[in-house]
């Protein structure tokens, strides 16, 4: 089994900047992808941005160039740095694992960008 546990979320003003973490603790395969998923209420959950374990990484084209996904594989952690935040970035970001045998997912972390 595996858990997730995220942290790093909060309260900031536009253009200002977050980092999210999220360490993964339990069976972990060595192959495997992180990354976050945002939901709104209303809205359906969108991928964000993802890391696999040999550090290649995607990105939803409304964060490229502003957010920055890396992982410490040693520390069992990703990371998810968000600059030049929006007003429409505000969502609660949820980490996600996926392997060989199965998706884990965290808490959930709350992002709110003031305008």
């Amino acid at each position: 089994q595996v858990q997730l546990t995220e942290s790093g979320g909060g309260l900031v003003q536009a253009g200002g900047s977050l980092r999210l973490s999220c360490a993964a603790s339990g069976s972990i395969s060595s192959s495997n992808f992180m990354g976050w998923n945002r939901q709104t209420p209303g809205k359906q959950r969108e991928l964000v941005a993802s890391i696999s374990s040999g550090a290649v990484t995607t990105y939803a084209d409304s964060v490229k160039g502003r957010f920055t996904i890396s992982r410490d594989n040693a520390k069992r952690t990703a990371y998810l740095q968000m600059n030049s935040l929006k007003p429409e970035d505000t969502a609660v970001y949820y980490c996600f694992m996926s392997t060989m045998t199965g998706n884990y997912w965290g808490q959930g972390t709350q992002v709110t960008v003031s305008s």
